[in-house]
């Protein structure tokens, strides 16, 4: 196995399973002896939930073609000062990226990980990066992305000799005006995005402040009831060990009231048998005083 065969392996895995396969794949390639190559695997970055996504769009086969093959000709166009295919190169390119933001979101979605809501705008500027910038597209190609990629530089438009005048001049601004309108398009559809995220994010950070507030005011109820909790605990354990001693008591005395009875009913019987002796004295004593008389 090289670096190449490791980071497809890894790429290819949602990101929550990266760093732990990561880490055991170079273990493993360093415990057969290639230290080099495992320390090469280690330094692998995670891909972010966005690059993830478009990794996975490219490997996908076809999903990803149309695109990087408007961006070779819109490249080719450029180089080649084609001003015709460039323009028609320039009409597909937004509505493709569109086109092809939803196919990466459905794709991620398919895959058991959909993207949330800020999602479109990275992926976006990703795709639109391939189309521009030949690096770019090599690295959306290859399907190793650890970030979203933006392009800030110079848009493809044609450009005739500086030579030319009068209807050159005006025939390329005939040419850029499309590209142009599709620029503005672009940049502002790319604000109203950027609105719409500032609007999610403040309702988030509001809905998390709520949030933090409502577990603020549980935790102290928590804690109130634990205190309670541990008074009432401990007071049940010293009525517990009072009773405990109270039943010991109580046992306690039912023996020494069970001996008493016992004892009672002795002496009752021992002072009826010597009752009944002094009865049987006394009626000796009359006869015999009779007897004399």
């Amino acid at each position: 196995m090289d670096l190449d065969e490791a980071a497809d392996r890894l790429y290819g895995m949602v990101p929550g399973e990266f760093t732990t396969a990561r880490d055991a794949l170079a273990k493993e390639t360093k415990a057969s002896g290639d230290a080099a190559l495992a320390k090469q695997i280690k330094a692998l970055r995670r891909p972010a939930v966005v690059a993830w996504a478009v990794n996975q769009a490219a490997r996908r086969e076809g999903l990803l073609d149309p695109l990087l093959d408007l961006g070779r000709r819109l490249r080719e166009a450029w180089r080649a000062q084609d001003a015709e295919a460039l323009a028609e190169a320039g009409r597909e390119r937004t509505p493709l990226i569109a086109r092809t933001v939803r196919s990466v979101r459905e794709n991620a979605e398919a895959a058991g990980h959909p993207l949330g809501s800020g999602a479109d705008m990275e992926i976006e500027q990703t795709l639109d990066a391939a189309v521009v910038d030949e690096d770019a597209a090599e690295q959306v190609r290859r399907g190793r992305l650890t970030r979203p990629l933006s392009y800030s530089g110079f848009t493809p438009a044609p450009v005739r000799p500086a030579g030319r005048a009068g209807r050159a001049g005006e025939s390329r601004e005939v040419e850029r005006k499309p590209l142009e309108a599709e620029r503005r398009r672009g940049e502002a559809e790319r604000e109203r995005r950027a609105k719409d995220l500032e609007r999610a994010l403040a309702e988030a950070e509001q809905a998390a402040a709520e949030a933090e507030r409502s577990r603020a005011d549980r935790a102290a109820e928590h804690a109130d009831a634990a205190r309670e909790h541990g008074r009432r605990a401990e007071k049940v354990e010293t009525l517990t060990a009072k009773l405990a001693r109270a039943k010991d008591k109580l046992e306690a005395a039912s023996h020494r009231l069970d001996a008493a009875r016992r004892e009672e009913a002795g002496a009752e019987r021992t002072a009826r048998s010597a009752r009944l002796r002094a009865d049987e004295a006394r009626e000796a004593l009359d006869a015999a005083r009779s007897a004399e008389e």
